[in-house]
């Protein structure tokens, strides 16, 4: 697939918010006793909430947002930053910012495949393998497939991308003993989940969250701003005694967040 350029909607681009929504706007400004970028923020979110601004379009440049609200430049991008962590725009580097949809989630307890996660939600789930390949395990990757230290392995680094945004990072070990064919598949015909559990099903997995900061490789491959943050998911599966694959699920935090349910038995 080609590189994505633009956040869209079911890879059709939408229309940016036009000159007479902009007027509307700066109309909307509230004279209320706040700071002025907290009077910005409220007047974007009433345009969003209205549905005057839909959700993939994208929103004018700071520049044209000073030139058409009066206000500095530095008040526009503390409250364009603000609703980019409040998950009420998107801002993709070098590409533009947009209005964003609710948030997706991903289950957190549970494992999914991420290509049926996307259709649920009525979108096109696309992927890029950068890598497929063997290696060689080093200590931490042995330990974490219940290999030796220099036992080959599998590792493959594939992008996954919800209408044409993307969402995910895959960093995947596969243990060769579980999935001897590994390689030999077409990773983005069919998920390496679809794979795995089609011949190593799964019986028991565990997961571990944290926030971390992306990398400059991570942010070029998920189109990331400077500082923006992301979530990594830490997931260990097995079939049977047998560890089958360790993966590093990195998602950008501006576009997803966890989801998980609890049932009380006390």
């Amino acid at each position: 697939m080609s590189e994505p350029t633009l956040f869209s909607s079911a890879g059709t681009a939408q229309q940016d918010v036009t000159r007479q929504t902009l007027s509307e706007l700066a109309a909307a400004m509230s004279d209320a006793p706040a700071p002025i970028y907290q009077r910005v923020k409220q007047a974007i979110i009433g345009q969003i909430r209205a549905g005057v601004w839909k959700p993939h379009q994208r929103i004018p440049s700071e520049s044209e947002l000073v030139n058409e609200i009066g206000v500095s430049r530095m008040t526009i991008n503390r409250a364009l930053r603000e609703l980019t962590s409040e998950g009420f725009l998107i801002r993709m580097q070098g590409v533009g910012t947009f209005v964003a949809e609710a948030k997706a989630y991903t289950p957190m307890l549970e494992v999914h495949n991420i290509a049926d996660e996307i259709a649920q939600r009525g979108h096109r789930h696309d992927s890029k393998i950068l890598v497929c390949e063997a290696r060689q395990a080093d200590a931490d990757q042995a330990l974490q497939l219940g290999i030796a230290i220099g036992d080959t392995l599998f590792y493959s680094q594939i992008v996954h991308y919800e209408n044409n945004v993307p969402v995910q990072i895959e960093d995947r070990f596969v243990n060769p003993e579980t999935a001897p064919d590994y390689l030999r598949q077409v990773l983005n015909k069919q998920t390496p989940y679809t794979y795995l559990m089609d011949i190593a099903p799964l019986t028991a997995g565990e997961h571990r969250v944290e926030a971390i900061s992306a990398s400059d490789e991570q942010r070029h491959l998920l189109q990331l701003e400077e500082h923006e943050p992301c979530l990594l998911i830490h997931r260990r599966t097995w079939s049977g005694s047998r560890v089958v694959t360790s993966a590093r699920l990195i998602y950008p935090g501006s576009r997803y967040q966890l989801f998980g349910r609890f049932t009380s038995h006390g």
